[in-house]
């Protein structure tokens, strides 16, 4: 949508010069990419569900998937390095603001018993990661097309240097954060 990134140049980027008293407009935080991830536990029992796994995040970005591999051998998982572990998106620019404002105005309100998102999930550099337990809040998602419920993990990736920018970043574009 090109209204998210019209509320970034004309609500964000001041509200964010004020409160933080920023000298120059490139100092103010941006979204960097949103990185979205399917990892697939199952995949020994079910070599199926990578293609389906690739098939929903298709569908809900917009953008071919990549495969993942294993970094290493870990024997307790029964995991061979570079053994297909799942599958994830790097989304930037246009795709990126538009899922970012179909996840915070689409899906979300779509979760059970919703009262807002953690403000706890900041890695201290300001990124934002949230983990979603299943791919139907997304409304291209059809319940009798899928095969199992799969959750996903959503990155926010920002040029934020603290995590209270990034927050403030986050909130002034529609994040809806727990008060």
């Amino acid at each position: 949508m090109e209204q998210l990134k019209d509320v970034y140049k004309n609500e964000v980027i001041p509200a964010m010069m004020k409160k933080f008293e920023y000298k120059s407009v490139m100092q103010v935080p941006k979204l960097e990419k949103i990185v979205i991830n399917i990892g697939l536990g199952d995949l020994k029992d079910n070599p199926k569900a990578l293609d389906n796994a690739m098939n929903d995040l298709t569908i809900i970005t917009g953008q071919r998937p990549v495969v993942t591999t294993a970094k290493k051998s870990i024997a307790a998982f029964k995991l061979r390095e570079g053994a297909k572990i799942g599958c994830k998106v790097t989304l930037r620019a246009d795709k990126m603001y538009d899922f970012a404002y179909k996840f915070f105005n689409v899906a979300l309100p779509r979760v059970r018993d919703f009262r807002g998102v953690s403000d706890k999930s900041f890695d201290g550099r300001g990124n934002y990661s949230i983990g979603v337990k299943e791919q139907l809040i997304f409304p291209e998602i059809e319940y009798d097309k899928i095969d199992k419920i799969r959750g996903m993990d959503i990155i926010f990736v920002t040029t934020a240097k603290t995590d209270s920018e990034a927050k403030e970043l986050l909130s002034l574009l529609g994040m809806p954060f727990k008060n």
